[in-house]
Parts: structure tokens; sequence; C-alpha cells
């Protein structure tokens, strides 16, 4: 240690040291924590979502046959009702 600051001084910046040293570490560990989930969620998703789109096209095709002979038949009722 220096002779020209004095104890209190050199145990200030030691502590100090360590407590950036000590905040950079965690620093580092958080990005590497973040790293790693992001690839597991990218590993992950890809297979999710193909299941889901196949899904959602088998009901969205369901939807639209039963909403199109909904429409058809309000139509007709229309249509009777017009005619009297």
């Amino acid at each position: 240690m220096d002779d020209e600051k004095s104890v209190l001084e050199q145990m200030t910046d030691a502590v100090s040291n360590a407590a950036g040293a000590t905040k950079e570490a965690a620093k580092t560990a958080v990005k590497k924590v973040k790293k790693a989930a992001r690839k597991v969620a990218k590993k992950m998703t890809p297979k999710k979502t193909k299941k889901a789109k196949k899904a959602s096209k088998k009901s969205s095709a369901k939807k639209s046959a039963k909403r199109a002979g909904k429409k058809a038949a309000k139509k007709k009722k229309q249509a009777r009702k017009s005619r009297r």
C-alpha cells in the first residue's frame, strides 16, 4: 500500500474496488443466464408455433364453414320475410 495515502483512504479504495469487481461479475453472470435462456427459448418455440399454426388453420376452416352455413340460412329467412 502507498505511504502517501492514509489508511482510511487505502481501505476505502480497496472496498470500492471489491464492490466494483463484484458488480461486474454479477453483470456478466446475468448476461450469460439471459443468453442461455434465449437459446432454450429459441429451441422450444419453433416446434410449438408450427403445431399451433396447423391447429389454427384447421379450426379457422371449420369456423368459416359454419359461418357460411349460418349466413346462407339467414339470407333465406330474410328472403322469405321480404316476400310477405
